[in-house]
């Protein structure tokens, strides 16, 4: 014992000079310092100019918003307006009746985001746990749904809606042709509980890829229980599918917010989004407008306010975002 402690002392101690010397050379030779100080500065300059890439529009329009008329013809602007206003805020708070407009956007974005869980959930479910004849084809087209422009089925699902009528039976009782659903949120509320709104078969993708990664024990044991596939999927799967749950949410909610094509194509100037587009030059108001000169003070202003509500969103919930993309498996 004595041995082995006094060879252990030994050792240590002729370990600690090498060490102590390494650490010396490598803290003070110049060339090491040099390359140490050299990758800190380029580091540094990267992120910054990264970040600047990236906020440059954000700071680009919170200038210009808080900016006065004058300051659109001064060259000594650039940053920091000389005359600080938020006359452009009130007038396009008041021209797209900000509120109204963000209550609907709201109402509509949450209601989707919910439908298209439930429904998109199903089905990533059945396509990774239920196996069928053609269930392979079937999947295929909805991953080709990912890839089809809307704008190719723009004329029939407008015609759809314009004439609502599920299998004839509208026409066959009353004799009309059909139920105009536009100028309305149903044909959104439709079509997401149905697995066919905006980027479903993305969220399809992602809860089916979700689901073959859990076990099936967690089914086997269930099923041993007496529980059905209903009974299982409601208590046993969708508790352990919280990463995807939180992922389809927030990317629904999202890109809902930010749609303007099936907007303008079902519902025009009833969300925040397809108000904003009548701020484009030539379609505001005489009486909101000082000149055909000042549409870029109220279309960055309209734009900041407009991605405003999704800023303190990513804020609250910033956490819960990285680490549901993370465990879906979508990074990389």
């Amino acid at each position: 014992m004595n041995l082995k402690s006094n060879m252990k002392k030994v050792s240590d101690s002729a370990a600690g000079p090498i060490h102590a010397i390494g650490g010396w050379y490598e803290r003070y030779n110049p060339v090491e310092k040099a390359k140490h100080w050299l990758w800190i500065i380029t580091r540094t300059v990267l992120l910054f100019g990264i970040c600047f890439i990236i906020l440059y529009p954000i700071l680009t329009k919170v200038s210009i918003a808080l900016r006065d008329k004058q300051d659109l013809f001064d060259s000594t602007v650039v940053w920091i307006p000389r005359n600080l206003t938020l006359d452009n805020i009130k007038t396009v708070f008041g021209y797209l009746n900000y509120t109204e407009a963000v209550r609907n956007t709201f109402i509509l974005s949450m209601v989707t985001s919910v439908l298209q869980l439930i429904s998109c959930a199903l089905a990533g479910y059945g396509f990774a746990r239920l196996k069928f004849r053609g269930s392979g084809i079937l999947f295929g087209v909805v991953i080709f749904t990912i890839v089809v422009p809307p704008q190719t089925i723009m004329v029939p699902t407008y015609l759809h809606y314009r004439f609502f009528d599920v299998f004839g039976l509208y026409q066959l009782f009353t004799g009309k042709h059909g139920i105009n659903l536009l100028e309305s949120f149903w044909p959104f509320f439709i079509s997401s509980g149905l697995a066919m709104g905006l980027k479903n078969g993305l969220y399809i993708f992602i809860f089916r890829q979700f689901f073959r990664s859990l076990p099936k024990d967690l089914e086997e044991a269930a099923y041993v229980d007496g529980a059905g596939i209903l009974k299982t999927f409601a208590q046993v799967m969708l508790p352990n599918a919280v990463p995807a749950i939180a992922t389809v949410m927030l990317f629904s909610f999202i890109w809902q917010w930010n749609d303007s094509y099936f907007v303008n194509l079902f519902a025009p100037n009833y969300t925040l989004l397809s108000r904003m587009l009548d701020l484009l030059p030539g379609t505001v108001r005489p009486e909101y407008v000082g000149g055909v000169s000042h549409m870029s003070l109220y279309l960055n202003t309209g734009t900041l306010l407009g991605i405003l509500p999704i800023f303190f969103l990513y804020l609250f919930a910033q956490k819960y975002f990285v680490e549901s993309v993370e465990r879906t498996g979508l990074v990389g």
